[in-house]
Parts: structure tokens; C-alpha cells; sequence
């Protein structure tokens, strides 16, 4: 017993110091990647930038204290922000000692606008002389389209590429809900108003099809005609080869019908880079991760004129309040008011570029942050600039802009509302919960949900979500110029692309951020200015004090568990801190 208890003690004790050894070394670890984040690169000659996509793209991204912790184990848990890649990319053009880019395709979480802006960007690159060149073990459909802008495709010779054309799989939940005996009470506005569907239906209505077929062509066409001109394909050979699946088939069919130029492992590429740069292949090839990018000295001088051009990052679900169960907020009303109201009485911002990627939410925040775009506008130069989505509540808050610039393939306008609650008097009944209820006015007990609407409550909600889809084409039509008629002819919460978008006068220009700061500029009347953007990104301590543990821990076991799924996942554990009043696109289009 003795000798039990003495050996207990030491692995108690080892567990014990061990634990702590480990603690120590990742607070120091932690550190020196903290201390490190913010050294600037020193970029030599012959020096070859590496954009390695293997992971999700955001709009920006953040400090994450717990994401910075949980990398220290995994290095697969990348995330890249739009705004690195872009400025990246234009550092690697205007640095003399980079001499190209190397995309090292391997997959990446995002959708076509995104990509079709970090494309331009790379074509806006190769017009320095410089080279791009391409590799990847398997290309997806995607990195597929990004990747064809390099001067070679190489392709392993066991790989494949994925070119399949594009289709949009939604899910739906009704048979679900009925087996539990939950019944969505639906109130809308708009025959293409689509995002209840999967909640009272089980499959696709003919106008959300017609809809979904539309945008999915635009897409594609815009994804073809990109890929057509980069690699000297005719469009219908494209069609022709999505058809026969080539992924299927050996490597050596994508070089033979030109999708790819060669074939060639991993670990021979660094040797052509060099040969590219003029080194020897005995000589060392410096090569610059995005985040040696990040801390790249941009060559323009630093102005000293005092102009500022903000721009506005709101991405994410529009909300009323913070969402206690997402990991992160999104597009909160009462803090994105609060934001602009700042950008406005602040007399050295000449010009806002607010850029919107988001597929709506909340009509009420909507409205709350279109009138405070509006007081900006009154004060100076506002312009949208859409990202992969600027959809209903997206398109609410971006439609009173001075000018609004979108992608092609951008997601937007889906002008309508609608409101969605449950009943579960059918789950109550199954596991025994009676309802009873003493009220002293009629609509006392309005809003519960063990019973069903009753007819006078219906007529109520469909009277108010006919009132606030009024107000939301009257505001459109404000801020486009045109008459509600005219918008109602285009709205019904119908989908567009942003290349429809245009032909609509929904859109303005196409193009990315850059164009809708290029017009931010000329439309302020400066020519010396710094751009900064907003709002301002938490520092680490910031982000560790706001994280909360249990949270964290939670959403990436779930997450880790259901991969794909996890969206959906999330959609049901969150649905009962949706508001009301919806002003958004499907929750989950599903396009691959």
C-alpha cells in the first residue's frame, strides 16, 4: 500500500510539473509569435512571393487569442483575410526584388467574387512583367479559376482538376421539423423571396429555380470567359470538358487538353522558381509567405497631407444585438451606427468606402444603419464596394451610397422580407406539455409559441412585413433614383449577380475594392490621403479578454465533428436568436 501510494504520488506529480512545463512553453511560444507579428521583412533579391491557400477566407482577419493557441497544434486551421491578399499582391508588383508569385493550390473555403477580385489582382500583377507560376497536387474548381491566370499551370502527376461546372444543392428541413412537430408560421413579401423554403418545402418553388439558374449561369459564364482568355480555350471546350469530368481520368489528360502545361511533383518546382529568378539551384530561393507580406514596407512615401479615406468593413449577419452563441458579431446595428456616426463628425475622413459582405438579416437593424449611410452620405463621398454577397438587408444598407461597385459575380439585391416563427404545440403534444393562458386582451398572449397564429395575428404580421417591404423599395428607389415601381419590378426578393445587377441600375460599376476607392478619391477632390480602415482590429489582450472559453471549445469540436454540415448545424442552434423580421437571402444556397 505504501509503495501504491508513493507511485500514485509521483505520476500525480509528474502530471503535475509536466503540465505546467507545457503551459510555460506555450505562453513562451505564444510570445515569440506575438513578439514576431510585427517585425518588419526584410525582402532580398531574386525574392519569390508564396500565396499557399490551404484554408478559409474573410474579409479581415482578427486576433484570436484561442485560434493563436489552438494553431500552436494545428497547423491546418489557417485563415486568411481578403484585404493581406490584395495588399500583398500590390506590394509584390511595386517590390523590385520580388520577381513573382508561386500559388500553391491546395483548397480554400470562399466564394467566386472573392476570388474573382484576388484574380484581377493577379492579373493587375502580371502586367509588371513579372511571372506567376501555378502548382497543385489536385486543383479545385475554384483555385482552378484563380490559378489560370499563371504563365504555367504544373499539375502532380497524380492530381487532378476538379472542373465540373457549378450547382447549388440546398437543404431543407421540413420533413425534419415535422417529425419533431415544430411548424415554421411564414409571412412574406415577394414571389422569389426563397430563404423560408427549406422550412415549408422540400424542394425548390419554379421562381426560386428560375432564380438560382439565373445567378449559377452568370457565374459560371463569368468563371468560363475568365478561364477561356487566361488559358487560349474557347468557351464551349470548356463546357465540353466539365462534362466529360476529367478529374476522373488520368493527369495526363488536363495537360493534353490544355487545362494544365505540365506535370511535375512538389519538390521539383522550388528548382524551375530558381531558374526563373536566375540563381543557381545549389543557391538558397528566398521565398515570402503572405505573412512576411503583411510586414513588407510599402514603397509609397507616407503622406503627410492629413486626408483620410476610411474604409468601412461590415461583413457578416445583420443583427440587432450581438449574437451570444456566434464567435463572432458580424454586422451589429447599434455598434455599425455608432462607427459611422464617428466617421462622419470627424472632419479629417474626406471619403468612406463601405465595404458589404453580408446576406442581410435583421430589417429593423437595416433600416437603423441605412439612414445612419445616409447621414455619412450628407457629410461626404460615400461608396459601397460589394464583396461575395450584398444581399436584401446587404442591399438595404448599400442602396442610398453616391456609388455602388460590385463583383460580377457578386450575390446582391434580393429586395424583400419576411417573417418566420415556429409553432411547437405539435412537439408539446408528443412529450406531454399542455398550454393554458388568462389574459386580459385579446392579443395578451401574442407571440407564443405552444400554439399556432391565430387568423386576427396573421392578418397583423402579414400587415407588417407588407409595411416594412414598402418602406425597404421606397428606399431603394431613393437611393437608386428611380420609382418604386421600377424597383418593384426587379425586386420580390429576386437574387442578382452583380454583372445583372448593372444591367438593372441595382449596381453602378463592376469591380473591386480598388475601383470603389479610386472613386472615393475623385469624388472627394483630393490627391494626397492614407487610407485606414475601420473599424479598428483588437489587439491580442483585446481578443483574449472578449474570448469566452466555452464558446470557443464548443463551436470547433462541433465544427471538427460535422465539417460541411456545421453551417447547417448552426443555423438550427441559432434560429431562435433570429429576429423576426428577416431581410435576407436563403440562409444557406449551398453552390459548389
Amino acid at each position: 500500500m505504501k509503495d501504491f501510494l508513493k507511485f500514485t504520488f509521483a505520476t500525480v506529480t509528474g502530471i503535475i510539473i509536466s503540465s505546467v512545463i507545457l503551459f510555460v512553453l506555450s505562453i513562451v511560444t505564444l510570445f515569440g509569435i506575438l513578439s514576431t507579428s510585427d517585425t518588419e521583412t526584410v525582402v532580398k533579391k531574386n525574392s519569390v512571393m508564396v500565396l499557399d491557400l490551404n484554408g478559409t477566407l474573410v474579409e479581415r482577419t482578427q486576433e484570436d487569442a484561442l485560434g493563436i493557441l489552438s494553431q500552436l497544434v494545428n497547423d491546418d486551421s489557417n485563415t486568411y483575410g481578403l484585404d493581406d491578399i490584395l495588399s500583398s499582391i500590390k506590394k509584390a508588383k511595386e517590390n523590385e526584388d520580388i520577381k513573382g508569385i508561386y500559388l500553391q493550390a491546395s483548397s480554400l473555403s470562399c466564394s467566386y467574387a472573392s476570388l474573382q477580385e484576388i484574380r484581377n489582382a493577379l492579373l493587375d500583377f502580371k502586367e509588371s512583367g513579372k511571372f506567376i507560376i501555378a502548382y497543385g497536387d489536385g486543383y479545385t474548381q475554384g483555385l482552378y479559376y484563380l490559378s489560370s491566370v499563371a504563365d504555367k499551370i504544373m499539375l502532380n502527376p497524380q492530381g487532378m482538376i476538379e472542373w465540373r461546372g457549378l450547382a447549388s444543392s440546398p437543404i431543407f428541413y421540413k420533413d425534419l421539423l415535422q417529425k419533431l412537430g415544430v411548424e415554421m408560421q411564414i409571412f412574406k413579401v415577394g414571389t422569389y423571396k426563397s430563404a423560408v423554403e427549406p422550412f415549408t418545402s422540400t424542394e425548390m418553388s419554379p421562381a426560386n429555380r428560375e432564380q438560382v439558374t439565373a445567378f449559377i449561369q452568370s457565374i459560371w459564364g463569368q468563371i468560363t470567359t475568365g478561364v477561356s482568355a487566361s488559358r487560349n480555350l474557347t468557351v464551349d471546350s470548356l463546357n465540353a470538358y466539365a462534362d466529360r469530368m476529367l478529374m476522373f481520368y488520368p493527369a495526363e489528360a488536363s495537360v493534353k487538353t490544355g487545362l494544365a502545361d505540365t506535370l511535375v511533383y512538389r519538390n521539383d518546382v522550388r528548382n524551375y522558381l530558381k531558374k526563373l529568378v536566375k540563381i543557381g539551384e545549389d543557391d538558397k530561393l528566398s521565398m515570402l509567405s503572405l505573412n512576411d507580406m503583411i510586414n513588407v514596407k510599402k514603397n509609397t512615401p507616407k503622406d503627410k497631407s492629413g486626408n483620410i479615406v476610411a474604409v468601412y468593413y461590415a461583413s457578416g449577419e445583420i443583427t440587432d444585438h450581438p449574437s451570444s452563441a456566434a464567435s463572432e458579431d458580424g454586422i451589429v446595428g447599434t455598434k455599425v451606427i455608432q462607427d459611422l456616426r464617428k466617421l462622419k463628425d470627424d472632419d479629417d475622413i474626406k471619403a468612406v468606402v463601405l465595404r458589404v459582405n453580408s446576406p442581410g438579416g435583421s430589417a429593423f437593424a437595416s433600416e437603423q444603419i441605412w439612414h445612419a449611410v445616409k447621414e455619412l452620405k450628407s457629410k461626404k463621398p460615400v461608396i459601397v464596394s460589394m464583396g461575395d454577397y450584398a444581399a436584401s438587408g446587404g442591399y438595404y444598407i448599400s442602396c442610398i451610397a453616391d456609388t455602388i461597385v460590385a463583383e460580377p459575380t457578386t450575390l446582391t439585391g434580393s429586395i424583400g422580407i419576411f417573417g418566420m416563427v415556429p409553432n411547437l404545440k405539435g412537439l408539446t403534444d408528443k412529450i406531454g406539455l399542455t398550454y393554458d393562458v388568462v389574459k386580459t386582451n385579446k392579443f395578451a398572449d401574442f407571440g407564443t409559441l405552444m400554439r399556432p397564429f391565430n387568423n386576427d395575428e396573421k392578418v397583423l404580421l402579414q400587415m407588417m412585413i407588407a409595411q416594412g417591404y414598402d418602406t425597404f423599395v421606397s428606399r431603394c428607389a431613393e437611393g437608386r433614383g428611380m420609382t418604386k415601381e421600377g424597383i418593384e419590378k426587379i425586386a420580390e426578393g429576386r437574387v442578382w449577380t452583380g454583372e445583372a445587377a448593372k444591367e438593372l441600375g441595382l449596381v453602378d460599376v463592376l469591380g473591386g475594392i480598388d475601383k470603389a476607392l479610386e472613386i472615393a478619391v475623385g469624388k472627394a477632390g483630393i490627391d494626397s490621403y492614407t487610407v485606414i480602415p475601420y473599424p479598428q482590429k483588437k489587439d491580442f489582450l483585446s481578443s483574449l479578454l472578449d474570448t469566452q472559453p466555452t464558446n470557443y471549445v464548443e463551436s470547433q469540436l462541433i465544427k471538427s465533428n460535422l465539417g460541411e454540415y456545421y453551417q447547417q448545424f448552426g443555423l438550427l442552434k441559432n434560429i431562435k436568436e433570429q429576429s423576426m423580421i428577416q431581410a435576407r437571402i436563403p440562409f444557406d444556397l449551398n453552390m459548389k
